[in-house]
């Protein structure tokens, strides 16, 4: 099992920590990671776009000359598709671009994720975000000392309304619950800062659901 410092607010080590091999030191799985983040994306996105079919743009339904002796192609209203400003044929409706993500493929993801950034040198265990107050000139400050850079992802077990009011006006900056971060949050950040509470128990529930490694299933084959 990996043994990752714990720090505190001032950037020194109060301890260690030791995390699950299978979430913090798994094999990182690239083709997972695309899908979850690809997954997410499709979610935030609105689907509003719309265009006007025939019944819905502007101008009269009436007939614009007679079928016949004209010399001219038939036409039956100014609002055809193939006339200017007409309506718009099989264009895009209103549409909810979210799907279903198998759980074991998220869960992969997120194991995947978290070892890239440990690996990278990029996450770092705090013992709690313990704050005085909520304001966000106090709490930049903190950032400064623990050496942040300017995207920085916030993991917290519990419920935090100093941490949670101190950091949602800086920019660059994004908290989020333990059992609600993603992938897509985790490679979007430059430095993740994950409490000692949310480590111990992502390490815990991820590894859980992480599928046993060759080795294990042949010890318990044979005993």
């Amino acid at each position: 099992m990996p043994k990752v410092d714990v720090l505190d607010l001032n950037n020194s080590k109060v301890g260690e920590v030791e995390l699950s091999d299978a979430v913090f030191g798994a094999k990182v799985n690239e083709a997972l990671l695309y899908e979850a983040v690809r997954h997410y994306l499709a979610g935030k996105r609105a689907g509003t776009h719309a265009t006007k079919g025939r019944g819905e743009v502007e101008g009269s339904g009436k007939k614009l000359w007679k079928q016949k002796g004209t010399g001219r192609a038939r036409m039956g209203s100014v609002r055809s598709p193939i006339w200017r400003h007409g309506g718009t044929v099989h264009g895009p409706q209103p549409r909810d671009y979210s799907y279903r993500l198998p759980k074991k493929m998220a869960l992969g993801a997120l194991r995947s994720a978290l070892s890239v950034k440990l690996r990278d040198g990029q996450l770092s265990i705090i013992s709690a975000f313990d704050l005085n107050d909520h304001k966000s000139k106090n709490f930049k400050l903190t950032l400064a000392k623990l050496g942040s850079p300017n995207k920085v992802l916030l993991v917290e077990a519990v419920e935090n309304r100093n941490l949670e009011l101190s950091s949602r006006n800086l920019e660059g900056v994004e908290l989020v619950k333990s059992h609600e971060v993603h992938p897509y949050h985790l490679l979007g950040a430059k430095k993740v800062f994950l409490t000692q509470a949310a480590a111990t128990k992502l390490s815990e529930t991820l590894a859980k659901s992480a599928p046993k490694s060759a080795t294990t299933a042949n010890t318990e084959a044979a005993s």
